[in-house]
């Protein structure tokens, strides 16, 4: 009997692209060894719920979560290892070097292919106060206990959201929800951004209708405390006080890792990956929110900061031609 190749996949990663790619993996490679590392606790949520969960429209916390580690073991194989952060990268020795959060153990794994899906961080500018515990950024499960625990507990009666992009007006959509007066300020003419504005115009209207406060073309110049407030104070010299501040003036690809590793970035910290998704080193891949492809519209690399495009990169089979190119040589081997 001919030798049967094992080919060894690592995910770093979860939620939208990694879980997604781990599952597409197994289903084109029954014999593949997957591991998937994921830092945090979720290997995969609804992130798009999470602003509907703190407004009270998701009623329940554990329908936010797709899958749990357990049930995604049992189903596709795939070793999962929550709580794990991927410290560096070698990869003339395709080795990464891995440390266990709760126990401090730093150990070291190997790979034949590696798929990176670290996602993207919330931005916060170097703003006076702005590490103030009233004000919050949303991406992940802990951050929507924050606000929501926050909430519950202090009953604030109003809030400032700052960014009009998705998170922004779906915050402001579900504080309003729950009965707290909102100010949105945007430092662009319109919420929105990827509507023209005559169709953004439409969603100032409504969201003027649901009572909330719209500031635009101004942004932030400082937060300080009054007492229990929170004030904001405008580029333009207005003073908003408030009980909450939501910070959602946009992301930034978390690339930390690749760019230790030497993969090629583009200048805004992005990962270069081309048409299969393959990154600067032939045998490491990239996903999601950290990635920047070519995009043939506008003859420009493109990064998009949606779970939907995440989901279809880490389905997609450009990226799991590595896969296929394990099963056809174990087709192969078996005529021999």
């Amino acid at each position: 009997m001919p030798e049967v190749y094992m080919s060894r996949y690592l995910i770093v990663g979860g939620v939208a692209g990694g879980a997604t790619a781990a599952a597409r993996i197994r289903r084109l490679d029954e014999k593949a060894e997957i591991i998937l590392i994921e830092r945090g606790e979720h290997i995969s949520f609804a992130n798009c719920g999470l602003p509907y969960y703190i407004g009270g429209v998701i009623k329940e916390r554990d329908r936010l979560f797709v899958t749990t580690a357990e049930s995604f073991h049992k189903r596709y194989r795939v070793d999962i290892r929550p709580f794990n952060e991927v410290l560096s990268i070698d990869k003339l020795a395709k080795r990464v070097r891995v440390k266990e959060l709760k126990t401090g153990r730093e150990y070291e794994e190997g790979y034949d292919k590696l798929i990176l899906s670290p996602g993207a961080e919330p931005l916060r500018p170097p703003i006076p106060g702005i590490d103030a515990d009233t004000i919050f950024t949303l991406r992940n499960v802990p951050d929507t206990d924050r606000i929501k625990n926050y909430i519950d507990s202090r009953n604030p009666q109003h809030a400032v959201v700052i960014g009009g992009g998705f998170i922004g007006v779906e915050m402001a959509e579900n504080l309003a929800h729950r009965g707290v007066a909102v100010t949105l300020v945007e430092a662009l003419d319109q919420v929105m951004m990827v509507l023209d504005y005559e169709m953004a115009a439409e969603v100032h209207t409504h969201m003027r209708s649901k009572k909330v406060q719209l500031f635009l073309k101004d942004g932030v110049k400082s937060f300080t405390r009054k007492g229990e407030k929170t004030v904001v104070e405008l580029a333009s010299g207005k003073r908003i006080e408030t009980d909450m501040v939501i910070l959602s003036i946009g992301v930034r690809p978390e690339s930390s890792l690749a760019k230790g590793a030497g993969l090629d970035l583009t200048d805004r910290g992005a990962i270069i990956v081309n048409e299969h998704l393959r990154t600067s080193d032939q045998s490491i891949y990239a996903v999601g929110d950290a990635i920047a492809f070519d995009y043939p519209l506008i003859n420009k690399k493109l990064s998009i900061y949606l779970a939907g495009p995440a989901n279809k990169q880490g389905a997609s089979r450009q990226t799991m031609l590595c896969s296929a190119m394990f099963v056809r040589i174990r087709e192969r081997s078996a005529h021999l």
